[in-house]
């Protein structure tokens, strides 16, 4: 049976997810800052884990507001937008800095620096979380979908702007990817005045 991987709703929630990433795990900095990063660009796990350290950092270390990369799956240019995970990026370099960790990849395996974290071990992550907390419907594209629907709620439902973030080619596909499309009929049915 497969797993139904949903966005995180609510702030609670979503902290408990945050803490536990950070605090459970030996590498839990790097496994929350992946969570982070996906969250704000709203890229797919595999676009995430596939970020070069120089995609996210200029050569004296600053955090670049935008990086340029090509979406794996669809191949379409993607532009990300780091400014909201600023913060989060410079604490996560600091802790690379302080295991004396250099890598090509912004998230490498512990056991190989030459090697970025996979999609399967990611996964252990989140399935380990999800075990912990009780919460069975998070997953590696959790964190895609949690981004996508922060940005749909937090913009008074704008499906057009959440649907160009996940370069979605239609409406309908990103409501259905969130989990929304029965939800956002009924809300569309709670507004109609039926007389």
């Amino acid at each position: 049976m497969q797993q139904i991987v949903l966005p995180i709703k609510d702030d609670q929630t979503l902290h408990r997810v945050q803490q536990t990433l950070l605090s459970w795990f030996r590498a839990g900095r790097r496994n929350y800052t992946i969570f982070q990063v996906g969250k704000a660009t709203m890229l797919r796990v595999s676009d995430v884990l596939a970020l070069h350290y120089h995609d996210v950092f200029t050569t004296d270390d600053q955090v670049r507001f935008h990086a340029y990369i090509h979406d794996r799956k669809t191949g379409k240019p993607n532009t990300l937008y780091l400014k909201p995970v600023v913060s989060e990026l410079l604490t996560y370099q600091q802790w690379l800095h302080d295991r004396h960790i250099i890598s090509p990849w912004l998230f490498p395996s512990m056991r190989h620096y030459d090697r970025h974290i996979t999609e399967k071990q990611y996964y252990k992550v989140m399935a380990k979380v999800g075990e912990l907390l009780h919460l069975e419907y998070l997953g590696t594209h959790t964190m895609r979908k949690t981004g996508a629907y922060r940005v749909y709620t937090q913009t008074n439902y704008n499906i057009g702007l959440v649907m160009k973030l996940l370069n979605h080619s239609s409406e309908a596909m990103t409501l259905a990817y969130l989990g929304l499309d029965q939800e956002a009929r009924e809300h569309t049915l709670d507004q109609i005045d039926f007389g």
